[in-house]
């Protein structure tokens, strides 16, 4: 039997540095992973792919949408054909993972699976505005078997047993546990019930209208320090900014979670370069923002709009 983890958070929480750590806990055994990057190209599946285990990467949407279901059900399907002892998948942060009992429980596609649970990743500094804002958090926290509340060093003990409340009341029959850079204990994991899985087919599922993705292309003409202003002054009315960009000769990655602006050089592989994507949702003026912003640089933006 191969087990299988699903880890699941909205964007930034973290779920790439837990899936890091979280691997170490199978030392010595087969792991197959499956990456879920929302945008055009993965980043993600890139950074993690320096872990060295067998990866698969579903790009262009949620694997559990139905646009993108049976892409996800195919590489799923091969990656069982080699029988390794753990599949861990890690989906996109803008995905709704409520049909994830439905998908596993279909034993004639997916013989010698038993699926564990899922682990859900909350962002403790980011938690109260992504929870009013984007719809999927509350359903991504929904089907989960733990909640890792990470990023703890960056909230008050009011603002965390505030945020564990929420979680309370929203789902009082799983644990929550309180960690830091998405590290995660192995007592935690013996405390995650294995979930009852449903013999109803899965729903139909859509793209969440609430929820904003656009696309910029900028020049390489930006310095890393014109950057980092421009992006700055939008950068709190987004969810994510992303991309791999190349300034001056030199390649950066680029990932700002909220209002904090990160970005570092990257040698490693890369496809799409200049191109950013902002992840918004209703109630945040993203577009509004970049395009003031824009004028502070407008020979340097050479494209911006709704990402198809």
């Amino acid at each position: 039997m191969s087990k299988l983890y699903l880890v699941t958070g909205f964007l930034g929480a973290g779920k790439t540095t837990f899936l890091k750590n979280f691997i170490r806990s199978f030392e010595g055994q087969r792991l197959h992973i499956i990456v879920n990057e929302y945008g055009k190209e993965g980043i993600d599946g890139k950074l993690l792919k320096e872990v060295g285990m067998v990866l698969d990467e579903i790009n262009n949407g949620s694997i559990f949408c139905s646009c993108r279901l049976d892409k996800f059900e195919e590489v799923l399907c091969k990656a069982l054909e080699s029988q390794p002892d753990v599949i861990i998948i890690e989906a996109s942060g803008l995905s709704n993972p409520t049909n994830v009992r439905k998908i596993m429980a279909q034993e004639d596609k997916f013989p010698g699976l038993e699926y564990m649970g899922s682990i859900c990743l909350v962002d403790a500094k980011r938690f109260h505005k992504v929870y009013k804002t984007a719809t999927v958090v509350k359903k991504q926290i929904s089907i989960s078997d733990i909640i890792l509340l990470n990023k703890t060093d960056l909230a008050t003990e009011e603002e965390l047993d505030n945020i564990c409340q929420v979680i309370g009341d929203h789902r009082p029959d799983i644990p929550v546990f309180k960690t830091t850079y998405g590290q995660i204990r192995e007592e935690w994991l013996s405390q995650m019930k294995k979930p009852i899985l449903s013999s109803e087919a899965p729903e139909i599922q859509t793209k969440d209208i609430t929820l904003r993705s656009f696309v910029m292309e900028i020049s390489e003409d930006f310095t890393p320090y014109e950057l980092e202003k421009f992006v700055e002054m939008f950068l709190e009315d987004t969810y994510r900014v992303k991309g791999f960009v190349k300034l001056q000769g030199a390649t950066y990655l680029l990932d700002c979670v909220g209002s904090l602006f990160q970005m570092k050089e990257y040698t490693g592989e890369t496809a799409a370069l200049n191109e950013i994507v902002i992840l918004a949702g209703n109630g945040l003026p993203a577009a509004k923002s970049v395009k003031e912003a824009m004028k502070w640089y407008p020979e340097k933006v050479i494209s911006f709009g709704s990402a198809k």
